[in-house]
């Protein structure tokens, strides 16, 4: 027994002279701090401290039917409720949109917080601890430059397509050139090249930014666009600091179609007998919005049973006016006085009067007698003012380098 103390004391005695001799690990300065690596946040809330199950809102369910299977009482949830209106009406939200549930890493697994995202970018957190907050938030929005050309085979949306781009841009452009362009007219060969930006979120693109320059060829002709701001207004130029917005719109809708022309002697499809139509059928699906094609006045609204339905006239300055005829209804608060502005909407493609499909008859008028739509000749608006022509220039001549760099 004794020699077994002898040993254990031994074995201390060394141990101490080892430990006193051995160089400790310093740190290289003496104020180094050991960095602590950043926490993993999702809605600004660590998910390293919680349990986290993403889902769907499935078809015919509401928020009782998800919180309900994970305890949370129903006295809870119409508390929840009251409290979420000033950010989110959680007695819509939509099926197919993604919620989140955060729960205690423990055998419990309490519900702590619920997420719901009511769009790509929108989201709400709902902390559902002692004191119940609903809390609105925003994803980053991640905006990266792009170029990109492409030809057109068939359509412009399926050309972006092709091109693996997001389709939105041919709205975009759509839009650009709405006052130059008829896109349903754009032929095979047309080609394009646009410089512009795309948003991401959570890695993912999902939007398109603003289009900054872009060319559009169209019959062999180049269609040049750049995109401006003066007085703190922005629109889109031509190379030359020409505005590519015009008095009137091309089209009032996004049509199928020219199912019947201007003629002074049609046959009629329904009466089967010639008569005058002075005006432009665009065929359309029941329900497709029409805009006015410049700003005006309604000056007319009625019904022609045995004529153009539904129809409204806009007066739009001393020398113009326009029609648009067959509409399946006017937009809210329609009435004649009405104020409106270009590309505001007035109402929808429909089949009223006598028509023997759906589509819109739209008639334009100068100084009282009927011309020819697709003739009429539409001023620019206001050009670059001289006092920013050389801002302009050296911002084009920036954008093409962009979109046409040196070999």
């Amino acid at each position: 027994m004794f020699k077994k103390i002898i040993l254990i004391c031994f074995s201390v005695f060394l141990w101490t002279i080892y430990s006193c001799n051995t160089p400790q690990k310093q740190p290289k300065n003496p104020t180094e701090e050991i960095a602590l690596s950043e926490p993993v946040l999702l809605f600004d809330i660590p998910i390293d401290s919680f349990v986290v199950e993403k889902g769907k809102v499935k078809r015919n369910k509401n928020l009782s039917d998800i919180l309900l299977k994970q305890n949370v009482s129903y006295a809870r949830i119409a508390q929840l409720v009251d409290i979420a209106k000033p950010v989110c009406d959680v007695r819509k939200i939509k099926a197919g949109n993604n919620y989140y549930l955060f729960k205690d890493p423990d055998s419990l697994q309490r519900l702590r917080y619920f997420a719901y995202e009511k769009n790509r970018v929108e989201y709400v957190v709902f902390d559902l601890s002692d004191t119940i907050k609903a809390i609105a938030g925003k994803k980053q929005i991640i905006r990266v430059l792009d170029t990109v050309t492409g030809v057109v085979n068939s359509s412009l949306w399926n050309a972006m397509v092709d091109n693996k781009v997001n389709p939105e841009l041919a709205n975009e452009l759509s839009d650009i050139y709405s006052w130059t362009i008829d896109f349903f007219g754009i032929q095979k060969g047309d080609n394009y090249r646009i410089y512009y930006e795309q948003l991401v979120v959570d890695a993912d693109t999902f939007g398109i930014g603003k289009v900054f320059a872009a060319r559009f060829n169209h019959l062999g002709t180049d269609y040049n666009a750049y995109y401006f701001e003066q007085d703190s207004v922005g629109e889109y130029f031509d190379e030359e600091g020409k505005s590519l917005r015009k008095t009137f719109l091309k089209a009032p809708l996004k049509f199928n179609r020219i199912s019947s022309r201007f003629s002074n002697s049609r046959m009629h499809p329904i009466l089967k007998i010639r008569r005058p139509h002075h005006g432009v059928d665009y065929a359309a699906a029941s329900g497709t919005p029409v805009h006015t094609i410049g700003d005006g006045v309604v000056i007319k609204k009625g019904y022609q049973k045995n004529g153009g339905g539904n129809y409204l006239t806009i007066k739009h300055n001393g020398t113009y006016s326009t029609s648009y005829m067959h509409l399946r209804g006017y937009t809210k608060g329609m009435h004649i006085g009405k104020t409106l502005k270009q590309g505001d909407l007035i109402g929808y493609v429909g089949q009223t009067g006598l028509a023997s499909g759906p589509h819109l008859d739209f008639r334009v008028y100068k100084n009282g007698h009927a011309i020819n739509p697709l003739n009429l000749k539409s001023p620019s608006a206001s050009p670059v003012d001289s006092i920013h022509l050389q801002s302009f220039y050296s911002l084009r001549d920036s954008l093409n380098n962009i979109l046409f760099p040196a070999k």
